[in-house]
């Protein structure tokens, strides 16, 4: 290739890449009537029923470990057999988060979110029979996979929804799992734990046959199979309004031929041998709409960990012990997880519904400076409580041991959590990171998510035994300010943002 040619190339390239501000100018984003986007909020119900099972999987442990502790039970277990009951589950998850990115890019979004239920059938098939701790620990391991699994939902929804509708209908995936938790400490209340493993086989059989009826991705048909007809055909189930179904096709047809034109562009100059191959595709990880939104979702899940919101659900009864919190009137352990459970689950809808008019960074913001603020108040009064009465009466202060101040800030902790720092970053993993890499990217992250949250429980026990509970609440506070900081730097708004709007910013940022 002369000299010539390459800068004809160069040329074209330049014009490919402005291209992207004046389509963003020519062909505005169009609006999608409630009415015509339900096709696409029962699709994306359907894929978000899966992560029901995650949630079911997280709280399941809290009901199972106390019935085998029975003297009745048919299978004893001993204390740190328990734990590892308890602790398998979050050991396993990465495992299916890392594979399903490039299981899902090969086969299809549709195909692995029906593939996904054959391992959560089998698990509850094996919860159902088991005979020994062995059976539960294989069983909690294949639940554990297949919770890391679940990642493909997230993608789906991700790219069969409408921008002004992306939002909402994301954040539905914590409601799902929120709504699992809750399922599972219900049920709890009535039934043994194997009644509840066959209980929880029907849902997953149940989700299975729905998941049938769903279409597959436009996004992954014409990006991954370069079948612009079966995109079309997915894109005219989501949209039957025909100037609507026009308009999302012809955006998505001109994004894709403008991408491939500049990959072709780029690669016109290179040797079709296995190294260089290679090298191009490791290439696109160095791109700053790549490496930037996954080193801010990193940050962002760091912080969430550390802000303990898990941690709280984990550990809910002995936290409420800890901190002086009074059982009366029937409130037990599992009265206690009902409890929580249902705040999530209520605090999830709220998220949702809200999240279609206010965007990520005002809840992230409400959210993250409810929780500063809450966690400081319960140090404060913790740190009070601890304090001679002597000392306290020279402050004017009266110490009450009937009340639950901590406790209610707490719930309180709970609240605000749900409404933005348990639910978003999970979301952002499909919003932020581009179609290309969403697949194995998304699966890295979450692995490296639930990791974390595994260190974060496995850990925290100990750390109440190196330092007061109250300087855990102060560290909470801390972290929560430092996130809010960072996000308030770092995150871009993404409500009513197509993915090329997103890519474009952060392209700008590079």
């Amino acid at each position: 290739m002369d000299k010539t040619e390459r800068n004809q190339l160069k040329l074209e390239e330049n014009v490919l890449n402005n291209s992207d501000l004046i389509l963003n100018v020519e062909k505005p984003v169009s609006s999608v009537p409630w009415k015509d986007s339900l096709k696409q909020i029962l699709a994306c119900c359907i894929a978000h029923s899966l992560v029901i099972q995650a949630g079911i999987n997280m709280s399941f442990s809290a009901i199972l470990l106390p019935q085998l502790d029975e003297k009745k039970s048919s299978i004893h277990i001993s204390k740190s057999e328990a734990s590892w009951i308890a602790s398998i589950v979050a050991i396993a998850l990465p495992l299916g988060s890392f594979i399903i990115g490039p299981l899902m890019d090969k086969f299809g979004r549709k195909k692995l979110c029906i593939c996904t239920t054959i391992p959560f059938a089998v698990s509850w098939i094996m919860h159902a029979s088991a005979k020994n701790v062995w059976h539960l620990y294989l069983a909690r391991i294949i639940a554990g996979f297949s919770g890391g699994l679940t990642t493909v939902a997230l993608v789906y929804v991700s790219e069969v929804t409408h921008p002004n509708y992306r939002t909402m209908l994301l954040s539905l995936n914590s409601v799902f799992v929120s709504f699992g938790i809750l399922f599972t400490c219900v049920l709890g209340l009535w039934f043994r734990w194997r009644v509840m493993a066959i209980i929880n086989c029907f849902c997953v059989l149940i989700t299975l046959v729905m998941l049938w009826f769903i279409p597959e991705s436009p996004q992954w048909e014409i990006v991954f199979k370069n079948d612009s007809t079966a995109a079309a055909k997915s894109l005219k189930w989501l949209y039957s309004d025909q100037k609507i179904f026009e308009n999302q096709y012809e955006r998505l047809l001109d994004t894709t031929s403008r991408k491939r034109r500049r990959s072709s562009i780029k690669g016109t100059d290179e040797e079709s041998t296995r190294l260089l191959k290679i090298k191009k595709e490791l290439s696109i990880y160095k791109e700053p709409i790549v490496y930037k939104p996954f080193c801010i979702l990193l940050i962002i899940f760091v912080f969430q960990q550390l802000s303990c919101g898990y941690v709280i659900i984990f550990y809910a009864v002995d936290l409420f012990r800890e901190i002086g919190g009074h059982f009366e009137k029937g409130l037990d352990e599992f009265v206690a997880l009902v409890l929580l459970g249902s705040i999530r689950f209520i605090m999830a809808i709220i998220s949702a519904l809200i999240s279609k008019r206010v965007g990520r960074r005002p809840l992230f913001f409400i959210s993250g400076l409810g929780m500063c603020l809450t966690s400081l108040v319960a140090g404060v009064y913790m740190y009070f409580t601890v304090m001679p009465p002597d000392e306290l009466a020279k402050l004017s202060i009266q110490k009450d041991k009937t009340d639950n101040i901590a406790l209610y800030c707490v719930l309180g902790y709970v609240c605000f959590s749900s409404l933005g720092y348990l639910v978003i970053p999970w979301t952002l993993i499909g919003e932020l990171l581009p179609v290309k890499v969403r697949g194995v990217l998304g699966g890295v992250m979450i692995s490296i998510a639930y990791i974390l949250m595994f260190f974060t429980v496995k850990i925290f026990p100990f750390v109440l035994d190196l330092i007061k509970i109250q300087c855990v609440f102060y560290v909470m506070s801390l972290v929560n300010v430092c996130g809010v900081i960072f996000i308030f730097f770092f995150l871009p708004e993404t409500l009513g943002k197509t993915f090329n709007d997103i890519e474009g910013y952060f392209k700008r940022e590079g």
